[in-house]
């Protein structure tokens, strides 16, 4: 749909985000999950929470104040409780194997696409999702693929491909690796490509259901030369719970039908090019 410039194209050093950029980026992740924590526990103190995400009560309560004025958050006297106005938690994503039935044509086409998006010995990152996992199946079968992921369902793949799983906590509804330990490893790690599987794309970007997976996703993006999203069209304008990054993040998007609307004018704004999987 539209030529990507040739600054977002460079694979230089140079574009490697800056450390206020990477400061940002966690700040993001750690107001997102002390949202989550206070949905689960009614109510936080500050000096928990600091201790929990290892900053000090000075940051806590920067987060407390932001999060209050989002609306996800009412904060009290050394904490916080759940805000009477914030909204109630979204329906639980499907199952994995309902996922995989649904669309399962337009996915499988999808990967084909996707497939030429990385060449022999590039370093790919590969995330978790249906569709992302047809991909790892056409991938594997290639001594000269390079893989790096934190899906177990690509572990379980009979490969002849190098395939690198970073740790962390399994979180066994997804089969995926999240938490500290995953975001460190994959943070000390530069991609030529990352596939990402997103349960939303919108004007405001691409989202996931779970906080745990949105956190990886986003390092992914941000340690990777090219940043590609594959999602069938019943991902468009949709609502999940959280945001993993701006349409700006994004290089590609392989999909199944052109966006249209405020969808497509985003896209083209951003300078993501589209590529339909016919």
């Amino acid at each position: 749909m539209t030529t990507e410039t040739p600054a977002r194209r460079t694979k230089h050093p140079a574009e490697k985000p800056s450390p206020r950029t990477l400061g940002r980026m966690m700040g993001v992740v750690r107001k997102d999950r002390i949202a989550q924590v206070i949905r689960e526990k009614g109510f936080m103190s500050s000096a928990d929470l600091a201790e929990m995400f290892g900053v000090s009560e000075m940051t806590v309560r920067r987060d407390l104040s932001d999060l209050e004025e989002r609306g996800d958050l009412r904060r009290t006297h050394g904490g916080a409780i759940l805000s009477e106005t914030c909204p109630p938690e979204p329906a639980p994503a499907p199952f994995f194997s309902d996922r995989q039935r649904e669309n399962a044509e337009a996915k499988a086409r999808i990967a084909r696409k996707a497939l030429s998006l990385a060449r022999p010995q590039e370093m790919v990152a590969l995330d978790i999702g249906t569709t992302v996992l047809e991909l790892a199946r056409l991938m594997v079968g290639d001594p000269a693929r390079r893989i790096f992921s934190n899906n177990l369902r690509v572990a379980a793949l009979e490969t002849r491909a190098e395939v690198y799983m970073l740790g962390g906590k399994m979180r066994p509804a997804a089969m995926s690796l999240v938490g500290p330990v995953t975001m460190e490893q994959a943070g000390k790690l530069w991609f030529d490509v990352a596939f990402l599987g997103v349960s939303s794309i919108t004007e405001g970007g691409i989202f996931d259901f779970c906080i745990e997976d949105a956190e990886i996703k986003r390092v992914y993006a941000a340690r990777a030369s090219r940043c590609v999203v594959l999602a069938d069209q019943s991902k468009f304008d949709v609502n999940a719970l959280v945001q993993v990054a701006g349409l700006e993040r994004i290089h590609t998007l392989v999909t199944d039908a052109a966006p249209t609307g405020a969808l497509a004018e985003a896209l083209q704004a951003a300078g993501v090019e589209v590529i339909v999987a016919g």
